[in-house]
């Protein structure tokens, strides 16, 4: 007995509130703007400058207590991680622990840094400082700069690429859709004020690939059923193509919910900012392939050219669940 998210013959209509959905979207893509511009983001240490001390010890690392003995010095966001390789012995247990630069300081200073030396060596005597390294204000600022260019350049490579596989107005629905995607999820941190560092710019970029990954099987079945239905309207082609590719598209999604759900009950403090942005961007990506990438072409509209051989490349198994 198969499992099926969607029935067999499953028939919606996407396209009956079709303004509904493209108008949710544009004010939340207006409210995530707004977020952004009047409260900003929560940046972390990688983003805002700091302090990263690589610790030793003979006892095993145990990062509450760690951050125990720390927080009554109020340094503010400090990332505390045990680092794992397969060629430490059995009495040798690493930690990082990242502090971000004090207000009106371009780093952590020496006295500090002394102070939370003595703060864990009082909890573990075995302790030692392997290294200690500073990020200045100017560093991070490249950072932040070389991350926005870095997702810039994804998307406007993925315009690049659908626009040679498909016709212009695909490409236009699909990068738009990521745009959505990518403001979004920018949004939801900037209103939540969510610790915001490199591993969330390696999350927005795993976000683009899901999300057009999503949108290019659907506008293959499109295009592909634009030669099969070649005097059907529009709209009842995108219908008929959404509810083709609805069944891989909602497994994919199911699927890949269910390993980010156990990596955020599971996973810690560490990767519990990764896995949230991850989490939100499988949501939305579905949200957009279905309904933002797909309105937009609807209303751009397609020059339908039969002149070319039909082609089936990457969507023979659309039908497939899993």
């Amino acid at each position: 007995m198969r499992l099926r998210l969607v029935k067999q013959g499953t028939n919606i209509d996407f396209f009956k509130r079709a303004r509904l959905w493209l108008g949710i979207s544009a004010v939340l893509m207006v409210a995530a703007l707004a977020s952004y511009l009047i409260q900003g983001l929560n940046f972390g240490i990688d983003f805002q400058g700091g302090t990263s001390i690589r610790t030793q010890s003979e006892a095993p690392i145990d990062v509450g207590a760690y951050r125990g003995a720390i927080e009554p010095l109020d340094l503010g966001d400090v990332s505390i991680t045990e680092v794992f390789d397969p060629s430490f012995d059995d009495n040798q247990n690493v930690a990082m622990i990242r502090i971000q630069a004090q207000e009106g300081e371009e780093s952590v200073t020496n006295e500090t840094i002394g102070q939370v030396q003595e703060a864990l060596q009082a909890l573990e005597s075995t302790i030692t400082f392997t290294a200690v390294e500073s990020v200045g204000p100017k560093v991070s600022g490249e950072l932040i700069k070389t991350a926005f260019i870095a997702v810039a350049m994804a998307v406007a490579a993925i315009l690049f690429y659908i626009w040679l596989r498909f016709e212009w107005q695909f490409a236009l629905g699909a990068v738009l859709a990521l745009v959505h995607d990518v403001l979004l999820t920018v949004g939801i941190f900037s209103e939540l004020q969510i610790k915001f560092d490199l591993a969330i710019i390696a999350a927005i970029l795993t976000i683009v690939g899901y999300s057009i990954n999503d949108t290019v099987i659907v506008f293959d079945r499109v295009r592909e059923n634009l030669r099969k239905y070649k005097k059907k309207p529009l709209k009842e082609v995108l219908n008929i193509s959404i509810n083709e590719t609805l069944s891989r598209t909602l497994m994919t999604s199911v699927t890949t919910m269910l390993a980010l759900l156990s990596l955020f009950i599971l996973g810690g403090d560490v990767i519990r900012g990764f896995v949230f942005a991850m989490m939100w961007g499988v949501v939305i990506g579905t949200y957009s392939s279905i309904f933002v990438a797909t309105a937009i072409l609807l209303v751009l509209g397609v020059k339908r050219d039969w002149s070319k051989q039909a082609q089936n490349l990457g969507n023979q198994f659309g039908n497939i669940d899993a």
